[in-house]
C-alpha cells in the first residue's frame, strides 16, 4: 500500500531513531506504579484504580483473543469521552491492535462510512450513539459492544458470543488466585508500527485516515513528560474536557496524564461554558487543556463585565496601583479555572487576540500551542515563561519546522515540518498521501506562518481560505475575524468573498442584545459602526464592504473552529 514516498517519509533519520521505552511500556509503567491510586473517574460517577484498568484490559485483551482478533487487526471505539472509552483504547494498543476512534458527534451515516472504510473488526460504542447506528449499515463487522457494561449489542460471530459468555469464567481459570502486577504481559510496539486511524473527516468522499504510528505518540508523550510533566506533582487532578477522539484531547488530556500517573476526570456529558466552570470548581485541574472557544466564554462572560468597568480602567491607568490591580483581576481568573493549573494550554485554533493580550497583560499563565492530527498532534509548544502574543510556541522536541518563504521572519510562507511525529500516511488514500509528505519526508501543513529569529512560530491562516483582493493582495480571513470578534454584541464571525468584495456574516450575542432591549434594526445599526471601526484598523485592499447578521452559531468542527467551507 505504502510508495517509495511513504517509506522515505517512515524511515527518515529522526523517525528512525529508536525510542528508549516502547510506548506501551509507559503506560505499563504507570499502572505498576499507581497500581491503588484512582484513575479514571466519570464526572460525578464511578471511579477506576490503575488496578482495576489493568483488570479491565485483562478481560478485554482475553475477549480478543478468544475471538479471534489479530496484531493488526482494526478496533473502532465511538462514544463521549469516559472511564470505558479509555480502557478500551488502551486494551487495544497493548494488544497489538490497531485503534480507530470516531468522534461521537459524527452522524449514523459518517460513523458507518469510517467503520467500512477501515474494515473494523470489533466497534465498541457508547450509550447515545448506541441508540444511532445500524449494523446493517456496516455488513463486515463481526460485532458491537456496548462499552458502559461490555455486553455484546450484535455478534455476527460464534466464539465472539461463546468468549463474552464464558469472560469472567476464562479470566477466573486464567488467575484463579488474584490478578498482580506481575501477570502484566503486553505487546512491545515498534516505532514505525501502525497504532492507530484517526479520520479527520466522517464522509465517504472526503476521507482522510490519518496512520499514526507508536512513534509519534510516543514523540508528543515524550515531550509533555518532559516539559509539563517536570511542573506538575505526581498523582494530581487533571480534567478530560476535549474529545478524545480527537488528537488533541487524546495525547494531551488523556494519555499524556494517564502515564504521568494522574487522576483524570472524565466530562462524559454536553460541555457547556456553566458544566465546565462548575467542574473547574469541583476538580481544580492542575493543567488546563483547551480549544479558545472555552476560554473566551469564560472571559467574556464571566471576567469582562467585572474588569471593564469605567473605575478598573481607571485603576489600570494609575501606576501606583496597576500592578495590584491587575493581580486581584489575575486571581479571580484563576480562581474561575479552579485555582491549581500550573498553566492553561490553548490549541486547536487560534486564542483571539484581545483575550491573549488580556491575559498576557494581567500575568496570567496561558500559553498557545500548534499541532495537526497528522503530528498527533504536537508540532510548536512553549511553556507559559516563554509564551510570546500572537505566537504558537516553538518546534517541540523531536521535529523541524520551517517557513517556506524567501523571508520566513516578514513574508509568511506554508509552515512545513518533520520528525518522529509525523504519520505514515493516509489510509488507502496514496495520492491525498503524496500531496503533503514530500520526498525529503517533509509534512506540508497547508497553514501561512512566519517565524522569528528565536524560532516562535506565528500562524497567519490556511492557504485554502486565503482571499484575493482586486488588486491582487492576500488577504487572511482569519486576522479580520479576530478584531471583528472583539467588537461591541459580537458572539463570532466569518469573513467570506462575494465577487470583488469582502462580506462578514456575523452571529450577534442575541442574550446580551436581548437583555439591552436591542431590536434588529438596532443590531444592524451596531454592526454598520463596527464595520466602519473595523475597515479604519484594516488596509484599504481588504476593507469589508458589509456585515451580514448570521441567526444561527456556526456549524463548527469537534475542536471548535468554523466549517468554512459551508459557508462559501
Amino acid at each position: 500500500m505504502c510508495n517509495k514516498r511513504i517509506t522515505f517519509a517512515q524511515n527518515f533519520e529522526i523517525c528512525a531513531m529508536q525510542t528508549p521505552d516502547s510506548f506501551n511500556s509507559y503506560i505499563k509503567r504507570s499502572i505498576i506504579d499507581n497500581w491503588h491510586l484512582d484513575a479514571l473517574t466519570d464526572y460525578k460517577g464511578t471511579t477506576l484504580q490503575y488496578h482495576d484498568v489493568a483488570r479491565k484490559i485483562e478481560k478485554i485483551h482475553i475477549l480478543f483473543e478468544n475471538c479471534g482478533v489479530q496484531q493488526g487487526d482494526k478496533i473502532a471505539i465511538c462514544g463521549r469521552n469516559s472511564a470505558h472509552w479509555a480502557v478500551t483504547f488502551l486494551a487495544t494498543l497493548t494488544y497489538g491492535a490497531v485503534a480507530v476512534p470516531i468522534l461521537h458527534e459524527f452522524n449514523a451515516e459518517q460513523i458507518h462510512n469510517i467503520v467500512n472504510h477501515s474494515e473494523a473488526k470489533l466497534l465498541f460504542v457508547g450509550d447515545v450513539v448506541a441508540t444511532e447506528i445500524d449494523a446493517d449499515a456496516m455488513p463486515a463487522i463481526e460485532g458491537i459492544v456496548y462499552m458502559p457494561d461490555f455486553s455484546l449489542m450484535l455478534s455476527r460471530s460464534e466464539t465472539l458470543t461463546y468468549a463474552r459468555e464464558h469472560l469472567n469464567q476464562m479470566f477466573g481459570s486464567k488467575y484463579p488466585n488474584v490478578f498482580t502486577k506481575e501477570h502484566i504481559s503486553w505487546h512491545e510496539d515498534k516505532p514505525d508500527e501502525l497504532a492507530l486511524i484517526n479520520y479527520t473527516s466522517g464522509t465517504t468522499g472526503f476521507s482522510k485516515g490519518v496512520m499514526l504510528p507508536y512513534r509519534a505518540l510516543w514523540g508528543n508523550l515524550d515531550f509533555c513528560m518532559n516539559h509539563l510533566g517536570v511542573h506538575l506533582k505526581k498523582n494530581c487532578d487533571t480534567l478530560s474536557i476535549l474529545p478524545m477522539a480527537h488528537m488533541y484531547g487524546m495525547a494531551i488530556e488523556f494519555i499524556f496524564p494517564f502515564c504521568f500517573g494522574s487522576h483524570l476526570f472524565f466530562l462524559n456529558r454536553l460541555p457547556s461554558p456553566a458544566i465546565i466552570a462548575q467542574a473547574f470548581t469541583d476538580i481544580k485541574p492542575a493543567v488546563i487543556i483547551a480549544v479558545p472557544l472555552i476560554i473566551e466564554k469564560i472571559i467574556r462572560k464571566r471576567v469582562f463585565p467585572q474588569t471593564q468597568s469605567n473605575a478598573v480602567k481607571l485603576l489600570l491607568q494609575m501606576p501606583v496601583v496597576n500592578k495590584k490591580v491587575k493581580q486581584r483581576i489575575c486571581d479571580e481568573v484563576y480562581k474561575a479555572m479552579g485555582g491549581n493549573a500550573y498553566e492553561v494550554v490553548i490549541g486547536g485554533a487560534a486564542l483571539n487576540q484581545e483575550i491573549e493580550q488580556f491575559l498576557y497583560d494581567i500575568h496570567f499563565p496561558v500559553t498557545v500551542g500548534y499541532g495537526t492530527t497528522e503530528c498527533a498532534p504536537l508540532i510548536t509548544f512553549s511553556d507559559y515563561q516563554d509564551f510570546v502574543p500572537g505566537s504558537c510556541g516553538t518546534p517541540v522536541d523531536h521535529m523541524e519546522v520551517k517557513i517556506l518563504s524567501r523571508d520566513p521572519a516578514n513574508v509568511a510562507g506554508e509552515i512545513v515540518t518533520r520528525g518522529m511525529n509525523v504519520m505514515l500516511g493516509y489510509y488507502k488514500n496514496e495520492e491525498a498521501t503524496r500531496q503533503v509528505l514530500d520526498a525529503d519526508g517533509w509534512y506540508h501543513t497547508g497553514d501561512l506562518g512566519t517565524m522569528s529569529a528565536d524560532g516562535h512560530v506565528f500562524i497567519r491562516g490556511r492557504i485554502k481560505n486565503m482571499l484575493l483582493s482586486a488588486n491582487g493582495q492576500n488577504v487572511y480571513p482569519e486576522e479580520i475575524e479576530d478584531k471583528l470578534n472583539s467588537m461591541t454584541l459580537v458572539s463570532e464571525s466569518l469573513v467570506v468573498q462575494q465577487g470583488d468584495k469582502f462580506v462578514a456574516l456575523v452571529h450577534p450575542d442575541y442574550d446580551e442584545a436581548k437583555a439591552m432591549g436591542f431590536t434588529e434594526d438596532d443590531l444592524n445599526h451596531i454592526m454598520e459602526q463596527n464595520r466602519q471601526e473595523l475597515n479604519s484598523v484594516l488596509p484599504a485592499y481588504s476593507h469589508i464592504s458589509a456585515i451580514k447578521l448570521h441567526e444561527e452559531e456556526f456549524a463548527k468542527t469537534p475542536k471548535k473552529s468554523i466549517k468554512r467551507y459551508l459557508y462559501k
